[in-house]
């Protein structure tokens, strides 16, 4: 793989600060930055991946809903009706 030269422009003392900082963990400013992009280039690319997988969920929950296979309020509300009154039971036995 080859290489490239990245060049910007920083204030005298933030590039100071910041080849202090690397110093003082071993590393070189360059090395940090390097660091620094390679991590933000994950993240970006794991969001993508996120948001295409979250997409991809969503529009097979819609699928799903506009093919009728829906669960009716009534029973959702009732089994957590039960879930609630088990835990209440449960935490009643170990207050005692």
């Amino acid at each position: 793989m080859g290489e490239a030269t990245f060049t910007f422009r920083v204030e005298d003392n933030l590039k100071s600060a910041f080849s202090e900082a690397a110093k003082a963990h071993d590393q070189t400013g360059a090395q940090l930055l390097r660091s620094f992009m390679r991590d933000y280039v994950r993240r970006q690319q794991d969001e993508a991946e996120y948001d295409a997988w979250f997409r991809l969920q969503v529009q097979v929950g819609l699928d799903s809903a506009n093919a009728g296979n829906l669960i009716p309020s009534e029973d959702v509300e009732a089994e957590f009706a039960a879930r609630r009154a088990e835990t209440r039971r449960k935490l009643g036995r170990t207050a005692s």
